[in-house]
Protein backbone atom coordinates (compact mmCIF):
# COMPACT_ATOMS: atom_id res chain seq x y z
CA UNK A 1 0.00 0.00 0.00
CA UNK A 2 1.50 3.57 -0.85
CA UNK A 3 1.95 5.55 2.21
CA UNK A 4 1.82 9.68 1.71
CA UNK A 5 2.49 10.41 5.45
CA UNK A 6 5.12 9.98 7.31
CA UNK A 7 5.17 8.63 11.02
CA UNK A 8 7.36 10.35 13.91
CA UNK A 9 9.13 7.80 15.74
CA UNK A 10 10.87 9.42 18.72
CA UNK A 11 14.39 8.38 19.91
CA UNK A 12 14.50 6.05 23.12
CA UNK A 13 18.05 6.24 24.87
CA UNK A 14 17.22 3.85 27.54
CA UNK A 15 15.87 0.18 26.61
CA UNK A 16 15.15 1.06 22.83
CA UNK A 17 15.25 -2.28 21.61
CA UNK A 18 12.40 -3.13 24.31
CA UNK A 19 10.31 -0.47 22.56
CA UNK A 20 11.18 -1.38 19.42
CA UNK A 21 10.46 -4.95 19.99
CA UNK A 22 6.93 -4.03 21.20
CA UNK A 23 6.39 -1.49 18.59
CA UNK A 24 6.79 -4.34 15.66
CA UNK A 25 4.46 -6.47 17.65
CA UNK A 26 1.10 -4.26 17.54
CA UNK A 27 2.12 -3.29 14.50
CA UNK A 28 1.96 -7.03 13.06
CA UNK A 29 -1.76 -7.31 15.74
CA UNK A 30 -3.47 -4.43 15.32
CA UNK A 31 -2.86 -3.17 11.48
CA UNK A 32 -5.18 -4.04 8.56
CA UNK A 33 -4.35 -7.18 6.45
CA UNK A 34 -4.72 -5.59 3.07
CA UNK A 35 -5.44 -2.39 2.10
CA UNK A 36 -8.39 -1.52 -0.31
CA UNK A 37 -8.74 -2.73 -3.51
CA UNK A 38 -4.90 -4.16 -3.48
CA UNK A 39 -3.80 -4.61 -6.82
CA UNK A 40 -1.67 -7.38 -5.63
CA UNK A 41 -3.50 -10.04 -4.07
CA UNK A 42 -4.39 -13.12 -6.15
CA UNK A 43 -5.37 -15.71 -3.28
CA UNK A 44 -8.65 -15.64 -1.63
CA UNK A 45 -11.00 -18.41 -0.08
CA UNK A 46 -14.90 -19.08 -0.63
CA UNK A 47 -16.79 -19.40 3.12
CA UNK A 48 -18.99 -21.88 2.59
CA UNK A 49 -21.66 -22.08 6.03
CA UNK A 50 -24.09 -25.12 4.71
CA UNK A 51 -22.95 -27.14 7.58
CA UNK A 52 -23.88 -27.31 11.35
CA UNK A 53 -20.77 -27.67 12.62
CA UNK A 54 -18.82 -24.69 11.70
CA UNK A 55 -16.70 -22.21 14.40
CA UNK A 56 -18.68 -19.20 15.10
CA UNK A 57 -17.53 -15.77 12.49
CA UNK A 58 -15.87 -14.64 15.20
CA UNK A 59 -14.05 -17.51 15.18
CA UNK A 60 -13.40 -17.78 11.67
CA UNK A 61 -11.79 -13.88 11.49
CA UNK A 62 -8.74 -15.45 13.74
CA UNK A 63 -8.43 -18.18 11.54
CA UNK A 64 -8.10 -16.33 8.62
CA UNK A 65 -5.78 -13.90 10.24
CA UNK A 66 -3.72 -16.55 11.22
CA UNK A 67 -3.90 -18.00 8.06
CA UNK A 68 -3.04 -14.66 6.22
CA UNK A 69 -5.90 -14.65 4.03
CA UNK A 70 -7.07 -12.00 3.16
CA UNK A 71 -10.00 -11.71 0.28
CA UNK A 72 -13.11 -13.68 1.09
CA UNK A 73 -16.43 -14.52 -0.66
CA UNK A 74 -19.50 -15.36 1.08
CA UNK A 75 -22.99 -16.96 -0.55
CA UNK A 76 -25.10 -14.57 1.04
CA UNK A 77 -25.06 -11.53 3.10
CA UNK A 78 -25.46 -12.65 6.85
CA UNK A 79 -25.33 -10.19 9.14
CA UNK A 80 -23.49 -11.85 12.05
CA UNK A 81 -21.00 -12.54 9.72
CA UNK A 82 -20.65 -9.11 8.21
CA UNK A 83 -20.43 -7.41 12.02
CA UNK A 84 -17.80 -10.20 13.00
CA UNK A 85 -15.55 -9.55 9.93
CA UNK A 86 -15.99 -5.29 10.87
CA UNK A 87 -12.09 -3.90 11.88
CA UNK A 88 -10.65 -7.16 10.36
CA UNK A 89 -9.20 -5.76 7.16
CA UNK A 90 -10.40 -8.90 4.93
CA UNK A 91 -12.38 -7.96 1.84
CA UNK A 92 -15.46 -9.63 1.11
CA UNK A 93 -17.17 -10.21 -1.78
CA UNK A 94 -20.80 -10.79 -0.56
CA UNK A 95 -23.56 -12.36 -2.54
CA UNK A 96 -27.03 -11.91 -3.68
CA UNK A 97 -28.94 -15.30 -3.43
CA UNK A 98 -30.57 -16.42 -6.81
CA UNK A 99 -34.00 -16.34 -5.32
CA UNK A 100 -33.69 -12.96 -4.70
CA UNK A 101 -33.04 -12.09 -8.08
CA UNK A 102 -37.21 -11.53 -9.72
CA UNK A 103 -37.58 -9.37 -6.62
CA UNK A 104 -34.07 -7.01 -6.99
CA UNK A 105 -34.97 -7.16 -10.98
CA UNK A 106 -38.56 -5.52 -10.65
CA UNK A 107 -37.79 -2.03 -9.56
CA UNK A 108 -34.37 0.04 -7.96
CA UNK A 109 -36.32 0.63 -4.83
CA UNK A 110 -36.49 -2.88 -3.73
CA UNK A 111 -32.43 -3.00 -4.73
CA UNK A 112 -32.02 -0.14 -2.82
CA UNK A 113 -33.40 -1.26 0.31
CA UNK A 114 -31.14 -4.30 0.30
CA UNK A 115 -28.06 -2.62 -0.44
CA UNK A 116 -28.50 -0.20 2.51
CA UNK A 117 -29.12 -3.21 5.04
CA UNK A 118 -26.43 -5.39 3.80
CA UNK A 119 -23.95 -2.89 1.92
CA UNK A 120 -24.35 0.61 3.63
CA UNK A 121 -25.09 -0.83 6.85
CA UNK A 122 -21.51 -2.54 7.15
CA UNK A 123 -19.16 0.33 5.46
CA UNK A 124 -16.68 1.27 6.02
CA UNK A 125 -15.58 -1.15 9.06
CA UNK A 126 -16.25 -4.09 7.19
CA UNK A 127 -14.45 -4.23 3.91
CA UNK A 128 -17.43 -5.28 1.38
CA UNK A 129 -15.57 -4.92 -2.13
CA UNK A 130 -18.14 -6.77 -4.44
CA UNK A 131 -21.81 -7.86 -4.77
CA UNK A 132 -21.38 -11.35 -6.75
CA UNK A 133 -25.42 -10.81 -8.20
CA UNK A 134 -26.71 -14.33 -8.12
CA UNK A 135 -24.80 -17.79 -8.44
CA UNK A 136 -24.12 -19.84 -11.76
CA UNK A 137 -27.42 -18.64 -13.40
CA UNK A 138 -26.67 -18.18 -17.19
CA UNK A 139 -26.44 -22.22 -18.30
CA UNK A 140 -28.59 -23.61 -15.71
CA UNK A 141 -31.61 -25.24 -15.89
CA UNK A 142 -33.82 -22.45 -14.40
CA UNK A 143 -34.18 -20.26 -17.68
CA UNK A 144 -36.38 -17.72 -16.00
CA UNK A 145 -33.33 -16.37 -13.72
CA UNK A 146 -31.54 -15.79 -17.20
CA UNK A 147 -33.70 -12.89 -18.30
CA UNK A 148 -33.99 -11.07 -14.37
CA UNK A 149 -30.13 -11.47 -14.41
CA UNK A 150 -29.12 -8.47 -16.52
CA UNK A 151 -32.08 -5.90 -14.89
CA UNK A 152 -31.38 -7.62 -10.78
CA UNK A 153 -27.62 -6.32 -11.77
CA UNK A 154 -28.58 -3.09 -13.16
CA UNK A 155 -30.59 -2.22 -10.21
CA UNK A 156 -27.95 -3.31 -7.38
CA UNK A 157 -25.30 -0.93 -9.59
CA UNK A 158 -27.95 1.59 -9.43
CA UNK A 159 -28.47 1.74 -5.84
CA UNK A 160 -25.06 1.44 -4.98
CA UNK A 161 -24.12 4.44 -7.29
CA UNK A 162 -27.29 6.61 -5.84
CA UNK A 163 -25.21 6.04 -2.75
CA UNK A 164 -21.80 7.15 -4.00
CA UNK A 165 -20.98 3.37 -3.37
CA UNK A 166 -19.91 2.48 -7.10
CA UNK A 167 -16.32 2.75 -6.80
CA UNK A 168 -16.08 0.73 -3.51
CA UNK A 169 -18.47 -2.33 -4.10
CA UNK A 170 -18.08 -3.75 -7.41
CA UNK A 171 -20.63 -6.05 -9.57
CA UNK A 172 -20.40 -9.01 -10.80
CA UNK A 173 -22.10 -12.50 -11.29
CA UNK A 174 -20.31 -16.01 -11.32
CA UNK A 175 -20.34 -18.70 -13.98
CA UNK A 176 -19.59 -22.35 -14.52
CA UNK A 177 -18.03 -23.67 -17.69
CA UNK A 178 -21.74 -24.83 -18.60
CA UNK A 179 -22.07 -21.45 -19.93
CA UNK A 180 -19.35 -22.75 -22.96
CA UNK A 181 -20.11 -24.49 -25.97
CA UNK A 182 -16.45 -25.59 -26.11
CA UNK A 183 -13.20 -25.23 -24.57
CA UNK A 184 -10.96 -27.82 -25.90
CA UNK A 185 -8.45 -26.42 -27.22
CA UNK A 186 -8.55 -23.25 -25.40
CA UNK A 187 -8.70 -20.84 -28.20
CA UNK A 188 -11.57 -22.47 -29.52
CA UNK A 189 -14.06 -21.86 -26.55
CA UNK A 190 -16.58 -19.91 -27.33
CA UNK A 191 -20.21 -19.47 -25.43
CA UNK A 192 -23.14 -21.63 -25.98
CA UNK A 193 -25.42 -20.42 -28.64
CA UNK A 194 -28.62 -19.76 -26.24
CA UNK A 195 -26.35 -18.59 -23.94
CA UNK A 196 -25.01 -15.71 -25.82
CA UNK A 197 -28.11 -13.54 -26.19
CA UNK A 198 -28.35 -13.18 -22.60
CA UNK A 199 -23.75 -13.42 -21.81
CA UNK A 200 -23.31 -10.79 -24.51
CA UNK A 201 -25.65 -7.56 -23.12
CA UNK A 202 -24.41 -8.74 -19.59
CA UNK A 203 -20.61 -8.33 -20.41
CA UNK A 204 -21.59 -4.73 -21.98
CA UNK A 205 -23.08 -3.90 -19.10
CA UNK A 206 -19.99 -5.23 -17.08
CA UNK A 207 -17.61 -3.38 -19.78
CA UNK A 208 -19.14 -0.06 -19.00
CA UNK A 209 -18.53 -0.25 -15.28
CA UNK A 210 -15.36 -2.00 -15.28
CA UNK A 211 -16.13 -5.37 -13.75
CA UNK A 212 -14.31 -8.63 -14.38
CA UNK A 213 -16.07 -12.14 -15.72
CA UNK A 214 -15.68 -14.48 -12.91
CA UNK A 215 -15.98 -17.69 -14.03
CA UNK A 216 -15.85 -21.40 -11.55
CA UNK A 217 -13.04 -23.14 -13.03
CA UNK A 218 -12.39 -26.98 -11.32
CA UNK A 219 -10.08 -28.94 -13.44
CA UNK A 220 -11.74 -31.65 -10.47
CA UNK A 221 -14.68 -31.90 -12.41
CA UNK A 222 -13.35 -32.27 -15.45
CA UNK A 223 -11.33 -35.11 -14.71
CA UNK A 224 -13.97 -36.73 -12.64
CA UNK A 225 -16.09 -36.50 -15.42
CA UNK A 226 -13.36 -38.12 -18.00
CA UNK A 227 -10.69 -39.98 -15.75
CA UNK A 228 -9.63 -42.19 -18.84
CA UNK A 229 -8.88 -39.69 -21.57
CA UNK A 230 -7.57 -37.12 -19.05
CA UNK A 231 -4.37 -36.87 -17.53
CA UNK A 232 -4.88 -36.70 -13.48
CA UNK A 233 -1.12 -34.55 -13.76
CA UNK A 234 -2.12 -32.07 -16.07
CA UNK A 235 -5.28 -31.73 -13.53
CA UNK A 236 -2.98 -31.54 -10.53
CA UNK A 237 -0.22 -29.07 -11.80
CA UNK A 238 2.38 -32.15 -11.67
CA UNK A 239 4.97 -32.86 -14.46
CA UNK A 240 3.02 -34.12 -17.73
CA UNK A 241 2.89 -33.82 -21.43
CA UNK A 242 0.79 -30.93 -21.52
CA UNK A 243 -1.13 -30.06 -24.60
CA UNK A 244 -0.66 -27.76 -27.53
CA UNK A 245 -3.08 -24.98 -28.84
CA UNK A 246 -2.44 -25.25 -32.44
CA UNK A 247 -3.64 -21.73 -33.33
CA UNK A 248 -2.34 -19.39 -30.84
CA UNK A 249 0.73 -21.57 -30.85
CA UNK A 250 0.35 -21.85 -26.91
CA UNK A 251 1.83 -24.62 -24.43
CA UNK A 252 -0.30 -25.66 -21.64
CA UNK A 253 0.82 -28.16 -18.45
CA UNK A 254 -2.21 -27.57 -16.32
CA UNK A 255 -5.78 -27.82 -17.13
CA UNK A 256 -6.64 -24.57 -15.09
CA UNK A 257 -4.40 -21.97 -17.15
CA UNK A 258 -5.59 -23.80 -19.83
CA UNK A 259 -9.88 -23.11 -18.62
CA UNK A 260 -8.72 -19.67 -17.54
CA UNK A 261 -7.53 -19.20 -21.17
CA UNK A 262 -10.49 -20.98 -22.76
CA UNK A 263 -12.96 -17.91 -20.89
CA UNK A 264 -10.74 -15.01 -22.18
CA UNK A 265 -10.90 -16.45 -25.80
CA UNK A 266 -14.54 -16.26 -25.73
CA UNK A 267 -14.48 -13.03 -24.14
CA UNK A 268 -12.77 -12.28 -27.20
CA UNK A 269 -14.59 -13.68 -29.73
CA UNK A 270 -17.42 -11.79 -28.17
CA UNK A 271 -16.07 -8.60 -28.30
CA UNK A 272 -14.37 -8.23 -24.58
CA UNK A 273 -11.12 -8.76 -25.47
CA UNK A 274 -10.11 -6.23 -22.69
CA UNK A 275 -12.30 -7.98 -19.67
CA UNK A 276 -10.52 -9.97 -17.00
CA UNK A 277 -10.70 -12.88 -15.86
CA UNK A 278 -11.09 -13.88 -12.11
CA UNK A 279 -11.90 -17.77 -10.71
CA UNK A 280 -14.31 -16.91 -8.30
CA UNK A 281 -14.50 -20.57 -7.46
CA UNK A 282 -11.68 -23.84 -7.77
CA UNK A 283 -10.58 -26.63 -5.50
CA UNK A 284 -10.82 -30.34 -5.02
CA UNK A 285 -12.55 -32.43 -3.32
CA UNK A 286 -11.15 -34.73 -0.52
CA UNK A 287 -13.25 -37.15 -0.73
CA UNK A 288 -15.83 -38.92 -3.25
CA UNK A 289 -18.17 -41.42 -4.03
CA UNK A 290 -17.08 -44.95 -5.44
CA UNK A 291 -17.62 -43.16 -8.76
CA UNK A 292 -15.52 -39.77 -8.04
CA UNK A 293 -12.09 -40.59 -9.83
CA UNK A 294 -9.53 -38.55 -8.14
CA UNK A 295 -11.89 -37.16 -4.88
CA UNK A 296 -8.98 -38.08 -2.22
CA UNK A 297 -6.86 -36.35 0.74
CA UNK A 298 -3.73 -36.98 -1.56
CA UNK A 299 -4.81 -35.34 -4.53
CA UNK A 300 -6.90 -32.06 -2.58
CA UNK A 301 -3.13 -31.43 -1.05
CA UNK A 302 -1.63 -31.39 -4.19
CA UNK A 303 -3.65 -29.01 -6.37
CA UNK A 304 -4.40 -26.97 -3.76
CA UNK A 305 -1.08 -26.61 -2.44
CA UNK A 306 0.47 -26.54 -6.50
CA UNK A 307 -2.03 -23.46 -7.09
CA UNK A 308 -1.23 -21.78 -4.15
CA UNK A 309 2.41 -21.87 -5.53
CA UNK A 310 1.14 -20.61 -9.06
CA UNK A 311 -1.38 -17.91 -7.49
CA UNK A 312 2.10 -16.81 -5.61
CA UNK A 313 4.04 -15.94 -8.65
CA UNK A 314 1.42 -13.16 -9.63
CA UNK A 315 1.76 -14.13 -12.67
CA UNK A 316 -0.88 -13.68 -16.23
CA UNK A 317 -1.61 -16.95 -18.07
CA UNK A 318 0.00 -18.50 -21.10
CA UNK A 319 -3.13 -16.16 -23.49
CA UNK A 320 -2.93 -13.22 -21.19
CA UNK A 321 0.26 -12.96 -19.49
CA UNK A 322 -0.11 -9.51 -18.16
CA UNK A 323 -3.08 -10.23 -16.17
CA UNK A 324 -2.43 -11.90 -13.42
CA UNK A 325 -3.86 -14.71 -12.53
CA UNK A 326 -6.62 -14.69 -9.20
CA UNK A 327 -8.23 -16.94 -8.01
CA UNK A 328 -10.98 -17.82 -4.70
CA UNK A 329 -10.51 -20.83 -3.51
CA UNK A 330 -12.97 -24.17 -2.86
CA UNK A 331 -13.71 -23.93 0.43
CA UNK A 332 -13.05 -22.46 3.97
CA UNK A 333 -14.59 -25.82 5.34
CA UNK A 334 -16.09 -29.09 4.60
CA UNK A 335 -20.13 -28.38 4.44
CA UNK A 336 -21.98 -31.57 5.61
CA UNK A 337 -25.23 -30.32 5.08
CA UNK A 338 -24.90 -30.01 0.98
CA UNK A 339 -27.01 -32.22 -0.93
CA UNK A 340 -25.68 -34.39 -3.65
CA UNK A 341 -22.80 -36.29 -3.97
CA UNK A 342 -20.12 -36.69 -1.18
CA UNK A 343 -17.51 -34.86 -3.07
CA UNK A 344 -19.64 -31.44 -2.66
CA UNK A 345 -19.12 -31.59 1.30
CA UNK A 346 -15.38 -32.48 1.10
CA UNK A 347 -13.71 -29.27 -0.53
CA UNK A 348 -13.14 -27.82 2.84
CA UNK A 349 -8.88 -26.94 3.40
CA UNK A 350 -10.18 -26.59 6.92
CA UNK A 351 -11.47 -28.43 9.73
CA UNK A 352 -14.19 -27.09 12.25
CA UNK A 353 -11.16 -26.37 15.45
CA UNK A 354 -9.15 -24.55 12.68
CA UNK A 355 -6.41 -27.29 12.46
CA UNK A 356 -5.54 -27.52 8.69
CA UNK A 357 -7.31 -30.58 6.65
CA UNK A 358 -4.12 -31.55 4.96
CA UNK A 359 -1.19 -29.25 4.67
CA UNK A 360 -1.30 -26.30 1.35
CA UNK A 361 1.34 -24.66 3.70
CA UNK A 362 -0.30 -22.25 5.52
CA UNK A 363 1.76 -21.32 8.30
CA UNK A 364 -0.05 -20.00 11.57
CA UNK A 365 -2.82 -22.43 12.51
CA UNK A 366 -2.56 -25.58 14.20
CA UNK A 367 -2.00 -28.90 12.87
CA UNK A 368 -4.47 -31.89 13.62
CA UNK A 369 -0.85 -34.11 14.99
CA UNK A 370 0.63 -31.35 16.92
CA UNK A 371 1.28 -32.59 20.81
CA UNK A 372 -1.97 -30.18 22.55
CA UNK A 373 0.90 -29.77 25.60
CA UNK A 374 3.03 -27.00 23.38
CA UNK A 375 0.41 -25.36 21.40
CA UNK A 376 -2.41 -22.78 21.98
CA UNK A 377 -5.68 -24.37 20.47
CA UNK A 378 -7.39 -22.24 17.90
CA UNK A 379 -10.73 -22.30 20.37
CA UNK A 380 -8.93 -20.93 22.96
CA UNK A 381 -7.35 -18.25 21.19
CA UNK A 382 -10.93 -17.46 19.45
CA UNK A 383 -12.61 -17.43 23.15
CA UNK A 384 -10.39 -15.08 24.65
CA UNK A 385 -10.75 -12.49 21.58
CA UNK A 386 -7.62 -10.96 19.86
CA UNK A 387 -7.15 -8.20 22.41
CA UNK A 388 -6.19 -10.99 24.63
CA UNK A 389 -4.56 -12.70 22.65
CA UNK A 390 -2.09 -9.92 21.76
CA UNK A 391 -1.61 -9.39 25.25
CA UNK A 392 -0.25 -12.95 25.39
CA UNK A 393 2.19 -12.26 22.79
CA UNK A 394 3.59 -8.94 24.26
CA UNK A 395 4.29 -10.86 27.41
CA UNK A 396 5.83 -13.22 25.97
CA UNK A 397 8.21 -10.54 23.76
CA UNK A 398 9.01 -8.92 27.28
CA UNK A 399 9.61 -12.27 28.44
CA UNK A 400 12.26 -12.94 26.01
CA UNK A 401 13.70 -9.57 25.95
CA UNK A 402 14.58 -9.62 29.49
CA UNK A 403 16.43 -12.97 28.75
Amino acid sequence: MECTSSVYLPTFHMGSSIFLWLFLIFSVIFSPVSAKHSVTWTYGVNYGRIANNLPQPESVVTLLKAAKINHIRIYDADRGVLQAFKGSGIEIIIGLPNEYLKEISIGEDRAMNWVQENVQAFLPDTRIRGIAVGNEILGGTTIELWEVLLPAAKNVYSALYRLGLQHTVEVSSPHSEAVFANSFPPSACIFRPDVAPFMKPLLEFFSQIGSPFYINAYPFLAYKNDPQHIDINYALFKDNRGIYDAKTKLHYDNMFEAQVDAAYAALDKAGFSKMQVIVSETGWASRGDPDEAGANVKNARTYNRNLRKLLGKKKGTPFRPKMVIKAYVFALFNENLKPGPTSERNFGLFKPDGSIAYDVGFTGLVPSAAPPSILVSFKEIAGQGWLRWSYLLVSTAWAVVLL
